[in-house]
């Protein structure tokens, strides 16, 4: 009987939350408006390039393979019916994820190329070994590496409670951390803070001896204060051509999206703004699996023009090997960094300041003030029962503006 009250009361809930925060958008700028047979506007049918994640495309050549592209991209979307989460028992992140999705589509795109290459395609039939072991970590349920629930849980970690919005760098940290934990996955996040590459900081994290670890670089950048500067647009552009990107975390105001290429004056994105019921992929032996694998594959990008993203954001690289990091170091500098002044970022080979020595500045003191009183932000995280320790990676925090 209890069990039956308590489905019923987290319906009802599910219910109620869905109708306060309205529909969903479902990708409408992209294949919501039909034309004439009801052909999809997601690319324009003109003669021009498309970029993809580093790849050219001709919009009316190339249709199908540019859609193919996209479709075999991880969708990440807002999910309901999952294991209740936080102390609030929450169990949709519609609302309140959309950034924690698409820090976890431009994971999965990192993975799927690390493992997988930039030329493989999905189809529904895929049951590639290699591929399902992605998939399932972004299942949302609990054991999963990278489900909603390890990331909410640990953003806890950098002082973001369940069900709070995130900015790209704050969810940058999040997966900089929970990759400490699969080993799998061959695979370091490095977050370039302060708009600065530090060479020293990439080489003490990926080198060991003469072997280097993949490397997912992912660089939080201000580029605006309410509106993004059109003079940084070029360069964005270039980054997105670059064969190493791997997309970039951003939105336009209060709305997180995953930006994966562009046409002329248009960002493409996957928009993670539709609500889907939880489920499992596993090894797609039933028909349920293999719908559900479905869910995670979109193949109409929507478009938006670069103008309206919201001036935070994080573009974000892969990096398999080192000669592939310098290939990427010597592109930024000769195409990417001179387009604008100032600079999309730096690049530099120590940090300016050294930040250990802070304890030999006499700081002024400070006058005695009643604080109230708060919560400590001091407490430990256990992720995983297979958690191992050591994880060197350091939090930086940041004012940033939440985009959701």
């Amino acid at each position: 009987m209890l069990v039956i009250l308590a489905d019923q009361l987290t319906r009802i809930m599910e219910s109620v939350f869905e109708a306060y925060l309205g529909p969903d958008s479902v990708l409408a700028s992209a294949v919501g408006q039909a034309v004439g047979s009801g052909e999809p506007e997601d690319i324009p049918k003109r003669n021009t390039d498309v970029w993809v994640l580093g790849k050219r495309y001709n919009a009316i050549q190339e249709l199908d393979v540019i859609r193919r592209d996209i479709q075999s991209r991880l969708w990440c979307t807002y999910r309901h019916g999952f294991m209740p989460l936080g102390e609030v028992q929450l169990t949709t992140d519609k609302g309140w994820g959309c950034m924690l999705r698409c820090g976890q589509m431009v994971l999965a795109q990192a993975l799927i190329e690390l493992h997988l290459g930039r030329d493989w395609f999905w189809t529904p039939e895929c049951q590639d070994a290699t591929y399902l072991k992605i998939v399932n970590r972004f299942e949302d349920v609990r054991k999963s590496y990278y489900s909603i629930h390890q990331i909410a849980l640990m953003g806890e970690s950098q002082n973001k409670a369940v069900g709070e919005w995130l900015g790209p760098n704050t969810v940058a940290q999040i997966l900089k951390k929970l990759v400490l934990f699969d080993d799998w996955c061959s695979l370091l996040v490095h977050v370039a803070m302060d708009s600065t590459v530090v060479l020293d900081d990439v080489y003490s994290l990926c080198l060991e001896g003469d072997s280097w670890k993949p490397l997912l670089l992912i660089i939080p950048l201000r580029l605006g204060i309410s509106d993004i500067n059109p003079l940084y647009i070029p360069a964005l552009k270039r980054c997105l051509e670059l064969d190493s990107s791997c997309g970039m975390i951003g939105g336009r105001p209060n709305q997180a999206l995953y930006f994966l290429g562009y046409v002329e004056d248009e960002v493409l994105y996957l928009d993670p703004h539709t609500t889907q019921r939880t489920g499992v992929v596993g090894q797609k032996l039933n028909a349920g699996e293999q719908e559900h694998d479905e869910t995670y594959h979109q193949k109409h990008a929507a478009r938006l023009s670069f103008s309206a993203m919201d001036p935070s954001l994080a573009v974000c690289f892969l990096c398999k090997t080192s000669d592939s990091f310098q290939q990427l170091l010597d592109k930024l500098r000769q195409e990417v960094l001179g387009m604008c002044t100032p600079a999309l970022f730096e690049i530099s080979q120590t940090r300016a300041v050294a930040w250990d020595t802070a304890e030999d500045i006499e700081w002024p003191t400070m006058p005695d003030i009643d604080w109230p009183a708060g919560a400590s932000d001091t407490d430990s995280f256990a992720i995983v029962e297979s958690a191992r320790e050591g994880d060197a990676a350091g939090s930086s925090k940041t004012s940033e503006r939440a985009a959701v």
